[in-house]
């Protein structure tokens, strides 16, 4: 940071503010002049005016540049992008490139706004790497916004094209890669030799196949971790043959070999079970490892006091622990109640049962179905589903204030 300072404040005292609103927090890196009588070039002025971004947004897009670029901690990366952006010269070049491939304005101002400092990135490199999306890939205009607006990073950054026709033909289409970027954009940043392609072969050896290993995290980790991804499925007991197989190692990629530990001596002393049912309990369900304990105990407590149910009813059932506690738990146990209340529902409607119906099912046979009986169930299901009602677990707090919503 001293490094940083010491070179923006000969900046500071280059520049002379304009009467703009646009520049009374303009900052150092993104407002400077070419010489001491020259108009200083703004950025914020620049994503305006050539651009299209509105003026708030033009403002925080700018901010967002000048908090990653103050990220480069030497002296070279940080000249390289003041010389950059002392001008329109680069900006209007890299704007040239996204418009000569075919992007649209809107399109333009999406990926500026996601990605401020595409504008300062070399025209050299990034001109080559955006044609062969489209000569080489074969992708179209919408669809090479599509893939700025996820991974413009990786465009300035990487020669990106090999690595894109990889995990094209990997993954099968460019819409599934998208999928998988959303989800984890880094994917595009691993060494293909070293990383990716060794972490399939060891996971295919392993009997999974293309979907098994679909979840991109995984294969971004060194491969001798991936190895003891796999041996520590291996030893909860939980077969390669087994479907849930590949949804242990992506949550041991989550959490450390001590920490596995100590959530099994956990779920052991609250549950009240044995070593061998908690494993049991977790190969069925090894989506609650990386979850901390004091969410894991707040759902406990919850199934335990207020719907009623025995530890090793849970211990059977570690679905239920998988839930969303606000937005599932939570919302279907009221429900539950309201309508037993009504009498539209059996009292011997079991909560499990009623939990883990899926989401369009529940709503089309629950929700939607009672909605002319009890008027304001629908709207108070969406409220609670959306995490807004909380429950104290320790009282009928919730419950009650569904039967004042639903007036019961």
């Amino acid at each position: 940071m001293l490094l940083l300072r010491r070179h923006l404040l000969p900046l500071l005292h280059a520049i002379s503010p304009l009467p703009s609103p646009i520049h009374h927090r303009t900052c150092p890196l993104l407002s400077i002049s070419t010489s001491a009588s020259a108009t200083p070039f703004s950025l914020e002025e620049y994503l305006v005016a050539a651009c299209g971004l509105a003026p708030a947004q033009a403002r925080e897009t700018a901010k967002k540049a000048l908090d990653e670029a103050s990220k480069a901690s030497n002296k070279k990366a940080f000249e390289l992008c003041r010389s950059r952006l002392r001008s329109a010269s680069n900006p209007d070049a890299i704007l040239a490139l996204l418009s000569g491939v075919g992007l649209t304005r809107t399109d333009i101002a999406s990926i500026v706004a996601a990605d401020p400092l595409l504008l300062r990135s070399s025209v050299k490199n990034v001109g080559p790497r955006l044609h062969a999306l489209r000569d080489c890939l074969g992708l179209s205009a919408p669809q090479i916004a599509r893939f700025l607006l996820l991974g413009s990073r990786n465009l300035r950054c990487c020669d990106v094209v090999p690595r894109l026709e990889f995990f094209i033909s990997f993954y099968g289409s460019f819409e599934r890669l998208l999928v998988v970027m959303k989800k984890n954009n880094t994917i595009l940043f691993s060494d293909l030799e070293r990383v990716i392609k060794p972490n399939i072969a060891l996971l295919c050896q392993r009997g999974l196949n293309v979907r098994d290993i679909f979840h991109s995290r995984v294969l971004t980790f060194n491969p001798e971790q991936v190895k003891e991804f796999v041996l520590r499925a291996e030893e909860l007991g939980v077969h390669r043959s087994s479907p849930m197989f590949k949804h242990t190692i992506k949550s041991l990629s989550y959490i450390n070999k001590e920490k596995v530990a100590t959530k099994l001596k956990f779920l052991k002393s609250t549950l009240g079970c044995s070593e061998s049912e908690v494993a049991i309990a977790v190969s069925r369900m090894p989506s609650i490892l990386p979850l901390s304990e004091e969410l894991l105990l707040r759902k406990i407590h919850f199934l335990i006091k207020e719907v009623g149910m025995e530890p090793q009813y849970i211990v059977e059932r570690p679905i239920l622990l998988g839930f969303s506690l606000e937005k599932r738990l939570v919302p279907r146990h009221c429900v539950m109640k309201v309508l037993q209340e009504k009498g539209l529902l059996s009292s011997k409607m079991g909560f499990f049962t009623f939990a883990k119906i899926g989401e369009e099912t529940f709503k089309l046979k629950y929700i939607d179905y009672h909605k002319d009986s009890v008027p304001g169930l629908a709207d108070a299901y969406a409220t609670a589903s959306a995490g807004i009602l909380k429950s104290s677990f320790c009282s009928r707090t919730t419950t009650d204030l569904w039967l004042l919503i639903v007036q019961v």
